[in-house]
């Protein structure tokens, strides 16, 4: 090809239309969680929706263990492209970055908010062959003993093990905690004997209370879950100043396009805003927490610096 041709096909290629962006989406997408607990649950039902939705299939990606170290940097290090969702909850917001001296993610500057999936309290639940009937019984039996109690989570800062350690500070009981690649592991060793008690997600547990399998002795909100009447709060059962919440949400990949998170959001709200959701999350004593990306930054940010606070003055560091 001489010099003279070699412009012309420069010039020609500068002419020609764009190629248009590729739509979005286009393929299916997948939501990164750790671990078969309640965000996993809630992550699959949301996927089931939110595919219908978007006109794609959305696909559950589990990745449990570490306290949800490993999701987190899978999902950091995801194209920002909107085809990534990742499951984000109090221990990998608000909880990891005190606990480890290092982390594989930054919980702000690697990923952009979306959305709360859910909002409530947990469950105090224990297996029937202890012997306790109520929180009184529980923490007769605790005092008693000249060994520790056991008690399991899906990992070390995960809101579980939070609530677990806020509880040994309020009833001023010992307590071992024992972490778990997931809540569901947790949960199997708790109704086979192996640990003690549990302080989880009331999704996660209700098979079990409902099979008779452990027993609920309380919740940890303020008030009590309307899909539960009979079971009372901690404060209620003798511990006044105790109240925890557990939250999960959703985000990206830092740099994914604005218009795509607001693409996203939309759709998300479509199925978080409907009755079927409000229904879905209420019988499992929740609230779906939806919020803009906006709000639940702030919210992020607000539960870093909080739960920071706690977690420094309990001295709770990673195992």
């Amino acid at each position: 090809m001489n010099r003279r041709t070699f412009c012309s096909s420069l010039l020609a290629l500068s002419a020609a239309p764009a190629v248009a962006a590729e739509p979005w989406p286009s393929r299916p997408l997948r939501i990164i969680t750790a671990g078969a607990g309640v965000t996993d649950i809630r992550a699959r039902w949301l996927a089931e929706r939110l595919g219908k939705v978007l006109g794609q299939p959305v696909l559950v990606d589990n990745k449990p263990g570490a306290g949800g170290l490993i999701s987190m940097e899978a999902g950091a290090r995801s194209t920002p492209d909107g085809y990534t969702i990742v499951v984000v909850h109090q221990g990998t917001i608000a909880v990891n970055p005190f606990i480890y001296a290092s982390l594989p993610y930054d919980p702000f500057r690697d990923f952009t908010p979306l959305t709360r999936m859910g909002f409530g309290p947990l469950v105090f639940v224990v297996n029937p062959a202890l012997g306790a009937r109520t929180v009184a019984e529980f923490l007769a039996l605790a005092r008693s003993r000249t060994t520790p109690l056991t008690f399991g989570s899906p990992g070390v800062g995960t809101p579980p093990h939070l609530a677990g350690e806020l509880f040994k500070r309020e009833a001023g009981i010992a307590a071992t905690h024992v972490p778990y690649k997931s809540g569901a592991q947790a949960a199997t060793d708790l109704v086979g004997g192996h640990l003690h008690f549990c302080i989880e997600g009331i999704i996660q547990m209700r098979p079990h209370i409902q099979a008779g399998r452990v027993l609920a002795l309380a919740t940890t909100g303020a008030q009590r879950v309307a899909s539960m009447p009979e079971v009372p709060t901690l404060r209620e059962a003798g511990l006044p100043d105790y109240q925890y919440n557990g939250w999960a949400g959703l985000a990206l990949p830092a740099a994914t396009p604005s218009q795509i998170v607001d693409r996203l959001y939309m759709a998300i709200a479509q199925v978080l805003g409907g009755s079927e959701a409000r229904e879905w999350f209420a019988a499992n004593g929740a609230e779906t927490g939806l919020i803009p990306p906006v709000e639940f930054a702030a919210f992020m940010r607000a539960e870093h610096d909080k739960l920071g606070k706690i977690i420094r003055a309990a001295g709770i560091t990673a195992e």
